[in-house]
Formats: structure tokens, sequence, C-alpha cells
């Protein structure tokens, strides 16, 4: 097996994609370097902290994090512009697994039931061939093994990207973008944990709770990887 990972990196080199070196055997999408450099935010479980905040007056969210920082042109903004354009799938699972080790001590996940991971529109999908969001989940699943539920939530529209738009532009295209499925009302009395890859305004975020927020009993925190702080 050795052998054959040596030939294959050969042929097929393997790259940090914060900063181009070759990759170790024993690293994975990113070196040890750029890993350890990712400005992390440090809120991990606080109550009440500004991502939480966001939410308020929108709906009762139980807990909000997000584990990185995000500054465009940055180390992260490399992480995120590779799992989402350059077909790293393991990197999102990757980025998954240090979320849901960074956060399993801290009491996080207690009484979350399944994770739902922000969707894709079905033909934005079918150009990339994964959700991001979706494999960050699994990620995080396999560190908690909290299960994962794609089935309950669904993106209406494609929606052009929220990438270069305005706070209100931001929130004006996510409005009536998601729907909940016939199979929401499984969620009735379920505590879920939506995951998404960046937080910038929350309108996406929003967008997903909005859908899902007249299910009986349903309780929500939010888990996003990267956090662009205004």
């Amino acid at each position: 097996m050795n052998l054959l990972n040596d030939i294959r990196d050969f042929f097929f080199p393997r790259i940090c994609v914060c900063c181009g070196k070759l990759l170790s055997a024993q690293e994975e999408g990113l070196c040890i370097s750029c890993l350890a450099s990712l400005p992390l935010t440090g809120i991990l479980n606080t109550p009440e902290n500004e991502i939480e905040r966001r939410f308020w007056g929108i709906f009762p969210i139980e807990r909000a994090t997000s584990l990185y920082y995000y500054a465009r042109g940055g180390l992260v903004s490399s992480v995120l512009h590779g799992m989402k354009y350059h077909g790293r799938k393991h990197l999102c699972i990757q980025m998954g697994r240090i979320m849901g080790t960074a956060l399993r001590n801290t009491g996080f996940f207690d009484g979350i039931d399944c994770i739902i991971p922000v969707p894709l529109h079905k033909d934005r999908f079918r150009d990339r061939g994964y959700n991001q969001s979706e494999l960050l989940a699994k990620g995080i699943s396999d560190v908690t093994s909290i299960p994962v539920c794609t089935n309950c939530l669904t993106r209406t529209h494609n929606n052009a990207t929220q990438t270069h738009k305005s706070g209100f532009e931001r929130w004006e295209n996510a409005e009536g973008l998601f729907s909940a499925t016939s199979e929401a009302p499984l969620l009735k009395g379920r505590h879920i944990l939506l995951i998404d890859d960046v937080l910038t305004t929350g309108a996406t975020i929003t967008a997903c709770i909005d859908a899902l927020k007249s299910v009986t009993g349903i309780k929500i925190s939010v888990a996003t990887l990267a956090w662009a702080k205004s």
C-alpha cells in the first residue's frame, strides 16, 4: 500500500491547499504548519456569544459557534475555496472531523439528535458533484456518531452566489431559499444542528431556520467551519 501511495504521489503530488507545499504521508489536505496557523475564534461552546446574538429575535436557537475566523485572501479562505471549487472532498470531511474533535468535549453536542447540512440546489450539486456542507457534517458525524439528515430540508431555487453581495443583498438573495420536505415532521421534538461552511450575515442559516421553525417542538443549534466577522 505504501508503494502504491508513493506511485500516486509521484504522478499526482499532494499539495497543501494553503501554501502549495508538498504534503508528507502523515498530512492530509493542508500541511501541519498551515493547520496550526488557522485563526481560531475560541468561541467553542461559549453561551450568548456574538454568533448566537446574531439570531436573537429570529429564533431562540440553543447554541451557535464557528471554529475559525474568515478573512478574504487568508488561510481559511484558501481552505474554503479548495473545499468548494477544487473538488477537495476529503478536505471537507477532514475539516468536519477537526470541528467535531474541537467541540466534542465542550458539551456543544449534548442532546443533539441529528445534523442537517445546508443543502445545495440539485443543479449546483450536479455541477459540483458534492455538497461541501454535507461532507463537513459527515466528518462531524464520524467523530460524534450523531446521524446526518439530508431529507428534511431542500433548496428551492439555484440562487446566485453570495460571495460578492452586500449584507442587504445576501438577505434578499436568501429569502424563501429553502423549504421543509414531507419528512420534516419527523423532526418533531428533536434538537437539530445546522451545519454550513461559512457564516457571514447569517442570511442563509436564517432561511434554513425559517423553513423548519414550524416543526412542533424543534430545537436548533448552528455550527459553521468559519465566520466572516464584520
